[in-house]
Order: C-alpha cells, then sequence, then structure tokens
C-alpha cells in the first residue's frame, strides 16, 4: 500500500488534517455482542470515504487486530507497549489492506497489563497520554475495549470523546448495560467530564424473532434518540468475515451486513456534523 507517512515509523500517520481526531471507545462488558465487528467494520466504512481512521486494539484477545488481517507475527510491538509507555504509540501503529486505515494491534502482555499498572500513578491515563502524542493526523480513533470492565475499558473511557455501544437484541440485553452506563458516569466525574454516549447500535438483529423486537422497543424506550436507527442483522457473512482477516464490508459488500455497516456509517457521519 503507497501511503505517505512521518516519523520513524512510516506507517505511523497520515497527512496532517485540520481537526482533533474524534476518539471513539467501544464498550460492552458482554462478550459476543458485535463490538469488535462493529468497531473495524464501522473504521472501514469511515475509511472507504476517505476518513483516516485508526482503530486501538485493547483487548487482550485481540479479535480487532485478527479481523482485520494482522497476523501474530506482526504483533510484537502493540498496544500493551503504547500503554505502560514502553513504546510511543506511533511506533506501534501498523498499516491494513484498507488505505487510511491503521492499527494498533493487541498483544497477549495486555492480559497482564491491568496488575502492571495497579500501583502506578495515574494509571488511568495512560492511554489518554499515549493516543495524545502519538495519533495526530487522524480523523477517527476507534478504541476496541475488552469485554470487562476493568482498568483497560477505564484507560479508553478516560481517553475517549464518547462511548458507542453495541447491544446484541437479546433478553438481558438492558440489564447488562446499565453496569456500563453506571461505569461511564463514574469515569465522567473522576476524571473525563466531557465524555458522552455517543449512540447505541443494536446488533444481531433476527427479523423472525418477536424477542429482536421486543428488545429493540425496551432499548429505544429507554434510550430514545441514542439508540441509532440502523439495526445490524444476524447475518452469516458477518461471522464468516473474521475467519477471512477481513471487514465484512471488504468479505461481501452486497451482504445485509455489509450495508448496514454502510448505513451506520453514514448515520455516525450526520451525527458528528450537526453536533459540530
Amino acid at each position: 500500500m503507497n501511503d505517505p507517512v512521518q516519523g520513524q515509523n512510516p506507517a505511523a500517520a497520515p497527512s496532517q488534517v485540520s481537526k482533533p481526531a474524534r476518539i471513539i471507545a467501544l464498550a460492552n462488558q458482554k462478550g459476543g455482542v458485535g463490538k469488535t465487528t462493529t468497531a473495524i467494520n464501522l473504521a472501514t466504512a469511515l475509511a472507504a470515504i476517505r476518513q483516516k481512521v485508526l482503530i486501538v486494539d485493547l483487548d487482550p484477545q485481540g479479535n480487532a487486530s485478527t479481523g482485520i488481517g494482522i497476523p501474530k507475527a506482526k504483533r510484537a510491538v502493540n498496544a500493551y507497549h503504547a500503554l505502560i509507555h514502553e513504546t510511543p504509540l506511533k511506533d506501534a501503529i501498523i498499516p491494513t489492506e484498507i488505505p487510511n486505515l491503521r492499527i494498533v494491534p493487541s498483544g497477549i502482555d495486555l492480559s497482564g497489563a491491568e496488575l502492571e499498572l495497579v500501583d502506578v500513578e495515574r494509571r488511568e491515563y495512560r492511554l489518554k497520554e499515549a493516543i495524545a502524542e502519538g495519533a495526530r493526523g487522524y480523523d477517527y480513533v476507534f478504541i476496541d475495549c475488552p469485554p470487562a470492565l476493568g482498568l483497560l475499558t477505564v484507560n479508553a473511557l478516560v481517553a475517549a470523546d464518547a462511548v458507542l455501544v453495541p447491544l446484541q437484541c437479546e433478553f438481558f440485553a438492558l440489564e447488562g448495560v446499565s453496569s456500563l452506563v453506571r461505569t461511564i458516569e463514574r469515569v465522567k466525574k473522576a476524571f473525563n467530564p466531557a465524555l458522552e454516549i455517543q449512540g447505541i447500535v443494536l446488533t444481531m438483529f433476527d427479523r423472525r424473532n418477536n424477542l429482536s423486537d421486543m428488545v429493540a422497543n425496551d432499548v429505544r424506550g429507554h434510550f430514545g434518540e441514542k439508540v441509532y436507527k440502523t439495526v445490524i442483522p444476524r447475518n452469516v457473512r458477518v461471522s464468516e468475515a473474521p475467519s477471512h482477516g477481513r471487514p465484512v464490508i471488504v468479505y461481501d459488500m452486497a451482504c445485509a451486513g455489509s450495508r448496514a455497516y454502510l448505513h451506520l456509517a453514514s448515520e455516525v457521519i450526520h451525527q458528528e456534523r450537526l453536533s459540530a
């Protein structure tokens, strides 16, 4: 991929843009809700319209890195090293096959980062400081959080301007997200007063199942306009794409899941323009 860059790592930074990056954390302490899938496909959709996008894979499982096609051999320098300030974040950024999209990959060392940082001064600000130094020149930074409300997720929330919550259309959806909302409020009060909920996206929606409609209605009744109009359907091609190391938008642009993520990207852009 021919892409002019700056700094020690030729993949580290795109050309400068005039405004600061919009930093969005994708969070839900429940696993299997489509969080990582939403992160990589929303990032890809925005990159396709020439937005400069960076994904920070903060999940020790590394699913975002795998789903975007980054082999483990290329993850020697990763989010862990940036988080503990061993390496500047810009030196952990690597290109993807998708123009305008880069990633800070995950590493298994991240699983021990919370213990390592427990006695570190300003431990909640480590990621914020790393991003401030190393992620200049992007339009969007997406932080893919682990499925837990520990120190890694707190770091993401402190670094972020907003939180996007993927919410699976299942019975306990609202009950699970209430814990996340409480965490967001605590982080907002203690560390990041500007933090807001960007929006809630309903995932794995099955039109054949009345439960999906019931959950969607409950969530919209509770959160109102914070819930995106676009819903992400349960779709086989969405499930297949990560095993091929590709976002579904690249793997099969014509499928229902791809169309949904493209619509979601349009909503996000429209939302940003209204709030600008």
